[in-house]
């Protein structure tokens, strides 16, 4: 016996979409020092841009003391700024960033994002937003290809409808821990890994992962789903897998 919820909006018209790896190639992994205060100092040779710490295209503001993101050199590709106490994130803190790749903004206090905060940002490929406050996702560039937001506060409500169906490059999605009580359909052709694990997901639609008009078709790229820790029979809904080379992890019985 199973309490049913709240159905997401049946899916339209999945898309497809190429391939990134999960870390980005080149990207410096420095830790920077930290001083009091919120300073970051410079080795002796190296560009400072303070209160953060610049490596050619990289900038490094973590365990800064930050309420609120710096002004960022135009040519920014990587920015961290980790375990700080930014609390929002507002369209101008990205405003001219082009170049920007990759933004890990993990264990922060961020709370509320500008709808279009994102939005400029056409080399965006990685967002990692885990560890946050969040109760929405702001909309996403297209060409994303992983996003992170973990261990957040976001429910159903705070998805856009079809959130997901036009983010082509899409390969990585990780909203485990947070408040949703539908699978977030339609999901992109692209996406290899899926983790939903440890939300209120307690039903779903047949076809949420495959089209039931073409029985042959086989979603080989879908090998990773975590829909463990939520309130849901997988076993209820075996139409919904038929397509997937693998079951999704979860409760069978």
């Amino acid at each position: 016996q199973v309490e049913v919820g709240t159905l997401a909006p049946r899916p339209k018209d999945p898309q497809t979409l190429p391939e990134l790896g999960e870390t980005t190639a080149g990207t410096p992994k420095v830790q920077p020092p930290t001083l009091g205060q919120g300073a970051v100092s410079a080795p002796p040779g190296l560009p400072s841009c303070p209160p953060c710490l610049c490596l050619g295209s990289s900038v490094y503001c973590d365990d800064a003391g930050l309420e609120r993101l710096p002004a960022l050199p135009p040519h920014t590709a990587y920015l961290y700024a980790r375990f700080n106490r930014i609390g929002a994130l507002r369209s101008q803190d990205f405003a001219g960033l082009e170049k920007l790749k990759r933004i890990d903004l993990s264990s922060n206090s961020i709370s509320w994002a500008d709808a279009g905060a994102f939005r400029g940002l056409p080399s965006l490929r990685e967002l990692l937003l885990p560890e946050n406050l969040l109760t929405a996702l702001p909309e996403l560039p297209p060409g994303i290809v992983r996003l992170d937001a973990r261990l957040n506060r976001i429910g159903s409500a705070g998805l856009r409808p079809e959130a997901f169906r036009d983010l082509k490059q899409l390969q990585f999605l990780h909203l485990s821990d947070n408040q949703l009580d539908f699978i977030p359909v339609p999901l992109p052709e692209s996406l290899r890994s899926l983790h939903l694990q440890n939300n209120n997901i307690q039903t779903m639609h047949e076809d949420t992962f495959c089209d039931s008009q073409e029985q042959g078709h086989i979603r080989r790229a879908l090998e990773d789903i975590r829909l463990d820790g939520n309130p849901i029979n997988l076993s209820l809904f075996p139409n919904a897998f038929f397509c997937l080379p693998r079951l999704p992890t979860g409760r069978f019985s």
